[in-house]
């Protein structure tokens, strides 16, 4: 598991976020905000020491038998209360309003960075994965909605204790220096203690959340891969691994509850101490005439709010706790981003060559284990050329597939390939994103740029037109996992091919999910749209005459990484 030292990394982060908000286009908002949640401290704070003498002169009126005193100071008490009523409300929705406006930016800028190729697909290489960076989705989605909210809240309590401190000091000092320092020793002393008794629960903490969102994926997994379980019976192995996660989070969450169970026999104790401590030291002078009745309750009020402010580890010690591993989750989710975005060391260096794919001495390493998948790959495509590329091994297939697409570094050579808008990829698992019908057929940033008739017929020569009328015509949003099959989400994206007519296309054929004469009837298209396509399959998966038909040279892989180029005609 990965651990920055929050102290130098946390404060950082903290302050480089806070920064970048200030200077972004939400920045000016942001800050008026926090500028009128410190007035509004000034202010509450203001009201609570006014309040403090109301109440003593109230009480002491009370103890007087004074009516006309009671009853002015009752009106007076009244209406300090409706103002901090509306001074705490104001508070509330302004911290609020703060706060979303704080998580939105924030996860925007993450969404961004996770987003901008490659950070996303590298998440999963070998040196990030072993850094203890898991599920990058709950760190965006909840830390980030934890770190804003809590770190508002942490600052503004930060903010009103100062305000209390001053305000209230005086206020102690002058009823008694004895309990004004006494204040401050019990509140060190309590703080100091807090901290010995539940340091454990940073790490466990930490430890919680992952685990928490390691038992919910296992959850996720069997919801997306329902059918696959079913028709294989896989529910017992896959229950004995769902409770062996639940068993590590319930073993890793008692353990907090024993830490907590210790801290809370101290702070709870430290609380109930702090009411009766100022109502002994100053009830003597209350005996002896030194001071009013009012004092008494006056005295209680300001001890309490002063250890109270110095005690705010004490009192939000398990949501500082909570706090600190979710600040350390997103430091390594920075890390992690910065990481996956440093640009790699690669021995393949690729060339844009508009009228070819071509590799030179191109040599493949397996991401794995490092073994050779592909030894000194020589072979140029120029455009017009059909191939078939062959591989007994399919982690060599997609090596190759991932090679010329320029998504695996792991290796030595060169690669020639067209620029990105004169070739197109179709992986093995066709992947459509959420959206409309059209969206999926039309390249990103086009949806206008082909007509209907276009995008009909195209699913009608593929024989995939029933489509159009399940999915509830060419712009209604769908989900397309849930909605289509696998070949028919992989139609879809050759229809894409179809519509776009690149000079090039990179096809990964599905390993045994489209017969032959469809493939056939595929390529033919692809043929007569004047495409040139590399089509990646399995050995004997086209015959002979086939290859003759479809493809004007072979490319095999051999096992040892070894390869063989031979003319289909």
């Amino acid at each position: 598991m990965l651990h920055i030292p929050i102290n130098e990394q946390g404060w950082g982060l903290f302050v480089q976020l806070i920064r970048n908000l200030t200077r972004s286009d939400v920045g000016g908002k942001a800050v008026a905000l926090f500028v009128t949640l410190t007035v509004l401290l000034f202010a509450t704070n203001g009201l609570n020491v006014l309040n403090s003498y109301v109440g003593r002169d109230f009480m002491t009126a009370i103890a007087n038998r004074e009516t006309t005193t009671y009853l002015r100071e009752a009106a007076i008490y009244l209406g300090v209360f409706a103002a901090s009523t509306v001074v705490a409300v104001l508070i509330r929705y302004a911290e609020e309003s703060l706060g979303i406006l704080w998580r939105q930016w924030m996860t925007q800028r993450f969404v961004e960075l996770y987003l901008q190729y490659p950070t996303y697909y590298r998440m999963n290489d070998a040196v990030i994965r072993n850094s203890g960076m898991e599920h990058p989705d709950q760190r965006i989605a909840d830390d980030v909605r934890t770190f804003t909210t809590t770190t508002l809240s942490f600052a503004l309590m930060l903010m009103n204790g100062l305000f209390t401190i001053v305000a209230f000091s005086g206020v102690l000092w002058r009823i008694s220096p004895t309990l004004f320092m006494v204040a401050v020793g019990y509140a060190v002393f309590g703080s100091l203690l807090t901290v010995w008794l539940g340091g454990a629960l940073i790490d466990l903490n930490h430890a919680q959340l992952d685990k928490e969102a390691t038992f919910r994926s296992g959850l996720l997994h069997i919801s997306e891969r329902a059918e696959s379980v079913a028709l294989l019976h896989r529910e017992k192995p896959l229950l004995r691994r769902l409770l062996m996660r639940l068993d590590d989070l319930a073993g890793n969450f008692r353990k907090i509850v024993k830490v907590n169970r210790n801290l809370g026999f101290f702070t709870t104790a430290y609380n109930y101490l702090v009411q009766v401590l100022p109502i002994l030291l100053v009830a003597p002078l209350y005996m002896r005439g030194e001071v009013d009745f009012g004092v008494v309750t006056q005295s209680v009020m300001a001890f309490t709010t002063l250890v109270a402010a110095f005690s705010l580890i004490i009192t939000q010690f398990q949501s500082i706790s909570s706090f600190a591993a979710v600040v350390q989750r997103l430091i390594n989710l920075w890390y992690a981003v910065e990481l996956a975005q440093t640009e790699t060391v690669s021995g393949i260096d690729w060339t844009e060559s508009d009228d070819r794919v071509a590799f030179e001495n191109l040599t493949l390493r397996s991401t794995t284990d490092g073994h050779t998948l592909v030894r000194e790959l020589s072979a140029s495509i120029p455009q017009g050329k059909r191939t078939l590329i062959t591989a007994i091994d399919d982690a060599a297939k997609d090596a190759i597939f991932k090679a010329t697409a320029g998504i695996l570094d792991i290796g030595r050579g060169r690669v020639f390939r067209p620029r990105l808008s004169r070739v197109l990829f179709l992986p093995e698992r066709a992947y459509l994103p959420p959206g409309t019908l059209r969206e999926a057929l039309v390249s990103a940033g086009e949806p206008g740029s082909v007509d209907d008739e276009t995008l009909i017929a195209t699913l009608r020569s593929l024989g995939i037109e029933s489509v159009l009328a399940r999915t509830g015509g060419l712009d209604k949003e769908q989900e397309w996992e849930t909605l289509l099959t696998f070949n028919e989400q992989y139609m879809l994206s050759f229809a894409r091919i179809l519509i776009a007519s690149p000079p090039f296309t990179v096809i990964n054929l599905p390993s045994a999910d489209l017969n032959p004469e469809r493939i056939r009837l595929m390529l033919a298209q692809l043929s007569a749209a004047g495409i040139s396509y590399l089509v990646i399959g399995r050995p004997g998966q086209q015959n002979t005459e086939e290859q003759r038909r479809s493809y004007d040279a072979v490319l095999e892989i051999e096992l040892d990484g070894g390869w063989a180029w031979q003319s289909a005609a």
